[in-house]
This record gives C-alpha cells, structure tokens and sequence, in this order.
C-alpha cells in the first residue's frame, strides 16, 4: 500500500488532505490548551474557596477550632488546598509534555509539508516543459513534411510545364531538396525529444512521484502517530496525581474519623462552666403560723400576692438566686471577677502565662545587655560600657514591673483556686519557665508572697532577689568549672587575632565547636579544647548548630 502507486494522480487532493491533518493537531492543541485553563481556573476557585472558609487569626472564629469537628473542616480546608495544586499540575504537565511539544511539531511538519509538495510541483513544471518540447518539436516536424510535399508538388509542376525556363525548374528542383531535407531533420529531432519524454514520464511516474508521495505518507503517518502519543500523554497526566488526589480525599476522611463527640462536648463544659452550685430546694414559708394581725381579705390577698413574688423570686427569675454574678456592661475588671469562678480562673491562668513570658523575654534580654557590658568592659574600644547602663536600668524596672503584676494576677488566681499563698506543684512548673535562668537563683513572685495570719501577703524578697542578679550579672563567665557542652560546630571564615581578654584568636578554614550561641551581642563563645576557648566576633564564622552533639 502506497501513495505513490495508488495515488499517483491526486497530488491536489493529497495536498488538502495533508493541510486537513495539520487542521485537526492544531484543533487538539487549541483543546488541550482550554483544558489547562480550565483546570488553572478550577485550582484558583478551589483555593479561594478554601482561603474564603479558613478562620480569621486573633479572632473568636478560632478559638472555635479547638474542637475536633471544627479541627476536621480546618483539615478538609488544607486538602482542598493540596487538591488544588494537583490540579495546578495537570494544567502545568499538559501545557509543558502537550501544547508546546506539539506547536513545536506543527511548525516543523509545515516546513516538512511545504518542502514535499514544493518538489512534487518542480516534478511536475519539468514533465510539463518537456510535453510543450515534444508538442513544439512535433509541430515543426508537420509543418516541415507540409513544406516538404508542397515544394515537391511545385517542382513536378514546373517539370512539367514545357513554358518554363530550365533555371526555373533547377531553382524549384533544389527548393524541394531543401524542403525535403529540412523535414527530415525535423523527423530526427521530433524522435529525439519523443525518446526523451518517454524517458522523463517514465522517470516521473515510476520513481519520482512514488518517492515523493511516500514521504508525504510517511510524514502524515507520523502526524497520527504524534497525535496518539499526545492522547495517551493527556490521560497519563491525569493519572499521574490521581494517587495524590487519593492522598487529599484520604486525609479527608482521617480527619472526618478524628471527630470525637465526646471531647468536643467537654470542651464545652471547659468553655462555658461557671463553676457555680445548682440551687438549692426552697424551704417551705409557713403562714399558717399565729401571728398578732387581724385576720382579713386585705391581708389574707397581701399574704398571697408576698407568696406569689416569692415563688416568682425562687422559680422564674434564677439569676437573682446569685447576686454575685456581675454583669458589668462596662470595661471589664482587671481581676475578671465579672466572670463565673471557673472561666475567671483560666483567665487568670492565662494572664499569669503571659506575664511569665513577657518576664522571661526581659530577662534575655537583660542578659545579653549585660554580656555586651562585660565584652566593652574588657575591651573598650568595642564600646563604653557607661552608654549601656540606662538601658539595664530600664530593663531591670520593667522587669520589676512585670514580677509584681503577676504576684498580683498569682493572687488573684490563688484567691480562686481556694489555695493558700504557698506555691502548688502547678505554681512551681509555671514559674520555672523564668526560675534559674541567671546565675543567681531568682525566686518567682508566687514565693516571694509570705502569708500573713489574716490571709493577707507581703512582698519582702522581690527587691532583695533583684538586687542580687544586677550585683552578679555573670560574673562567672569564665570561672573554670565544668566546661559547657558544645551545642555545635563552626568554621572560621577569615583569620582573627583575639589578642584582648576573653577572645580566642581563629584561623581561616579552621573548625572549632560552639559552646555558647550569639546572644545579640554580636559574639559567639567557642572552644579549640578544653583549656583554650572564648569569644569570636560572629560574623567571622560560620555556625551549624547541633542540638545532639556531645562535649569532645
């Protein structure tokens, strides 16, 4: 089967079905690219739809993702999100592996096409050229042998007129001659470009035509064969994330499987239990009891209607049965007593947490404050120590401030919790967050609190246990005690002498272990061994931090 022997005279149809093909990959182009913006539009919507119902941060729709139903959404939320993506992916892999590899194909079997049917038509104009010579030659050959048998007939005639002069017929004699000469020559050229043509028509027919029509074939075969690859190509794109679509629906279902009904209702009762006592039964008024009145209608319908607001007092109107409870439509207090006994105790919970921090956080950084003291003290061309000293002052103020604002938040919570002023093993794990974090001990606010008889607490140690840090303030840097472990490694980026006190002179390209990580002072303390270590300027070195790694 073959175009050049089946087809050798439908050049012109070959020449639009070919241009059909080309119509029909740029129609599953222009499809394929509709299908990637489909799918670019369905991840977006997706995205924004997951963005849409995701909880606003700092907002109460948070605090209400503590339960697990609103746990699972949020999870639903985040697959939908990685759903999306997948689809971003399908729109990614079928424009990349689809679209561009075969516009990339269309222009080069344009070229390929153009070049193909551009030789068949050179093909053609020569057949046709050396037709119009044959057409040419065989004419002239005609007209010749008419010549030819004209100027023979004239000779006989004047042969055989007795009136005509000899020249005459000598003259019309040698006319024929020539005539007759010239039609054979134009016999001979005539089968010459006769025997020529042959040749050429074979040759366009036989090799020339086939070979071109069979690379024509073979181009549009290709074409098919393209065009099927792109198909299978578009659905192994689809199966490709169809495993990690799976993933997104599974987690889906892990997180609707999470859901406990059980938790979720006691985070209710935590959320919303007042920590009150259900009232009690109401004791039986008796009237019937002698009493010095006179007995009438009045005072028989006052006795009734003093009953019914009684009744009405204990029955209807619980809320009264709690004077206590505050509603304070105003700013609400400092202490939260205008909250139930149990939702006031974890706020003061929470409040106490937040001071711990907010305490720990100025202790830091009163620490590094008093470091970058030391470093200006030993080495005064880095600094004056002296322009440091407002800001200590300043940070050791707030950090008084802070101390006595939860002793007062501590109070408050011990009030609540029914608990005498000395710290519970909870006080004792709340307050090491900050406990011990300088070289002398600090006592928390909970224990500087000293109970009086009536109840009543006094503050005696918080200015003592802070005048003992300012009088330390790390005066221990270098004492040779246990060397600290090394938290890591660095290497040296450029050489440093270390000729003050308290550096350690480095080599560029030389790895040392840290013992000690820069504490905004700019200064990292390493170690070369156990009797040589010290401060190196931070950005002299390269860090990698181990929390794993063990003193060499």
């Amino acid at each position: 089967m073959s175009w050049g022997t089946e087809l050798w005279d439908q050049f012109e149809n070959l020449e639009k079905h070919t241009q059909w093909g080309i119509d029909i990959l740029e129609k599953y182009i222009k499809f394929v690219k509709e299908r990637t913006e489909i799918e670019l539009s369905y991840a977006k919507q997706l995205r924004n739809l997951s963005k849409k119902y995701q909880p606003k941060k700092n907002s109460k729709e948070e605090e209400e993702y503590k339960y697990t139903a609103c746990k699972a959404f949020l999870s639903t939320l985040n697959e939908m999100n990685d759903y999306a993506g997948q689809h971003e992916v399908i729109s990614e892999n079928m424009t990349s592996q689809i679209t561009v590899e075969l516009a990339r194909y269309v222009q080069e079997l344009k070229q390929e096409r153009k070049s193909h049917f551009h030789e068949g038509r050179k093909a053609q104009q020569h057949i046709e050229t050396c037709w119009k010579q044959l057409e040419s030659s065989k004419r002239r050959f005609e007209r010749d042998c008419k010549e030819a048998d004209r100027a023979q007939q004239y000779f006989e005639k004047m042969d055989a007129d007795i009136n005509v002069t000899k020249a005459d017929v000598e003259k019309a004699r040698q006319q024929a001659q020539i005539r007759h000469q010239m039609a054979e020559d134009s016999k001979a050229d005539y089968s010459s470009i006769l025997q020529k043509f042959n040749h050429e028509q074979r040759e366009y027919y036989y090799s020339h035509i086939p070979t071109i029509y069979q690379k024509i074939q073979e181009m549009e075969e290709r074409r098919i064969v393209r065009m099927g690859e792109s198909m299978k190509t578009y659905a192994e794109v689809d199966r490709q994330v169809v495993p990690i679509i799976g993933k997104c629906l599974d987690g889906i279902v892990k997180a609707a499987e999470s859901i406990d009904q059980k938790n979720d209702s006691q985070l209710v009762i935590e959320a919303y239990k007042s920590g009150f006592e259900p009232p009690g039964d109401i004791e039986f008024e008796d009237y019937t009891q002698p009493m010095k009145r006179t007995i009438s209608e009045n005072s028989l319908s006052n006795s009734r209607g003093e009953g019914k607001a009684e009744l009405k007092f204990g029955g209807k109107s619980k809320g009264k049965l709690w004077p206590f409870i505050k509603k304070n439509k105003g700013a609400a207090p400092e202490d939260f007593s205008n909250l139930p006994p149990e939702q006031r105790r974890k706020k003061l919970q929470q409040k106490v947490d937040e001071l711990n921090k907010d305490i720990q956080k100025e202790m830091d950084q009163r620490d590094a404050i008093t470091k970058m003291k030391d470093v200006y003290l030993k080495n005064p061309q880095m600094g004056d120590p002296a322009s440091l000293d407002h800001k200590l002052t300043e940070v050791s103020q707030n950090i008084e401030k802070l101390r006595l604002e939860a002793q007062k938040f501590e109070a408050w919570l011990a009030e609540v919790e029914g608990r005498l002023p000395a710290r519970s093993e909870q006080a004792r794990r709340q307050s090491g967050m900050y406990d011990g974090q300088t070289a002398p001990p600090v006592n928390n606010c909970a224990q500087d609190r000293e109970s009086s008889p009536d109840g009543s607490y006094t503050e005696e140690q918080s200015q003592e246990s802070e005048v003992k840090v300012l009088a330390t303030d790390f005066d221990d840097e270098f004492d040779d005690e246990e060397p600290l472990p090394a938290i890591g490694t660095c290497k040296a980026l450029y050489t440093f002498d270390g000729q003050n006190e308290g550096t350690i002179s480095v080599v560029e390209g030389e790895t040392l272990y840290v013992i000690e990580e820069d504490k905004g002072d700019g200064w990292t303390r390493i170690r070369r061994s156990e009797e040589e270590e010290g401060y190196v300027p931070t950005s002299y070195v390269e860090v990698y931090l181990d929390k794993n790694a063990k003193d060499s």
